[in-house]
């Protein structure tokens, strides 16, 4: 016997399958029509770097930057190529933006979260705490103004950028002690991410915004006694369960997550119009992409 509401719940994820169903076939359908565009007049081509925030063997965070790469070049025919380099491998993670608003670097794939320190107003285009699940988050960004305010507070920064990846909720993180009230968050050194961070510190935790391949290390150094990264699927290959052997559900402070497409905004203004769209639609693919796999995954 189905419990009350739940017929409700089960119409809305089909419908938003559905819904997400179709945007799949339009973006692939856009895709190729702005491809097949490109025929008549010459058009710019780019090779640019891109800095990532997550190792491209991590699931859905970090593969997804080189798939989405790749979707660019192949709808572009070749013309736009933007790789895709591991954390480190251009600038520390955590000197991305800069590195992008400065030109050093072309463009970025991360998550606003990181640059709460300098620019805190970001974190809102990340996650939020007790927030909108990710379909409600996607309404406020594309037709609610959210959009248009994240593109203008990083445009006083030198930079353009779009949301390229959303993922389901995350989980509350990783302990070394079993948690029984919040008391024990007092004084404790914590790895977490963006406004929950913030909530974090509001009960006296110890709180760290570290890189993700910079985790592990300082959990095994006992540099952290917890952490939160992201969704178990993720977590898992980064082997935080070896040393913090407490897991809690559900997550709170994540749930929905966006990872940023940025890029230099000299750079972007350089673009063709259609190259900018075509840029925009492999970014909306990689989101349907990121939510449905998430949901697999979960």
């Amino acid at each position: 016997m189905l419990y009350p509401g739940k017929e409700e719940i089960m119409h809305k994820k089909a419908l938003g399958i559905l819904v997400l169903t179709i945007a799949v076939s339009l973006s692939f359908a856009a895709c190729k029509q702005r491809s097949e565009g490109a025929g008549g007049a010459a058009r710019k081509s780019v090779n640019w770097k891109m800095a990532g925030a997550y190792s491209t063997t991590t699931p859905i965070v970090g593969d997804s930057g080189p798939l989405w790469s790749k979707k660019l070049e192949d709808v572009s025919g070749g013309r736009l190529r933007i790789k895709y380099f591991d954390p480190g491998k251009l600038v520390p993670v955590l000197e991305i933006f800069d590195s992008v608003s400065k030109g050093a670097v072309d463009a970025g794939w991360t998550s606003a979260g990181y640059w709460i320190g300098k620019l805190p107003a970001a974190a809102l285009f990340s996650a939020v705490p007790f927030g909108p699940g990710a379909l409600e988050y996607m309404a406020w960004i594309y037709e609610g103004g959210g959009l248009d305010l994240w593109q203008e507070i990083y445009a006083e920064n030198n930079i353009w950028v779009t949301p390229c990846v959303i993922i389901p909720p995350e989980a509350s993180g990783w302990f070394r002690e079993p948690i029984e009230n919040v008391d024990q968050l007092r004084g404790m050194k914590i790895r977490f991410f963006g406004l929950g961070g913030k909530v974090m510190q509001k009960l006296g935790a110890s709180v760290q915004l570290l890189a993700a391949g910079d985790i592990f290390p300082a959990l095994e150094r006992g540099v952290l006694d917890a952490t939160e990264f992201s969704m178990p699927s993720i977590d898992e290959r980064y082997g935080f369960h070896k040393i913090a052997k407490h897991y809690y559900f559900p997550g709170w402070h994540q749930q929905a997550s966006i990872l940023e497409l940025i890029i230099n905004l000299e750079r972007w203004n350089e673009l063709s119009s259609q190259d900018q769209e075509l840029i925009q639609i492999c970014c909306k693919d990689a989101i349907i992409r990121g939510l449905t796999l998430g949901e697999v995954q979960q």
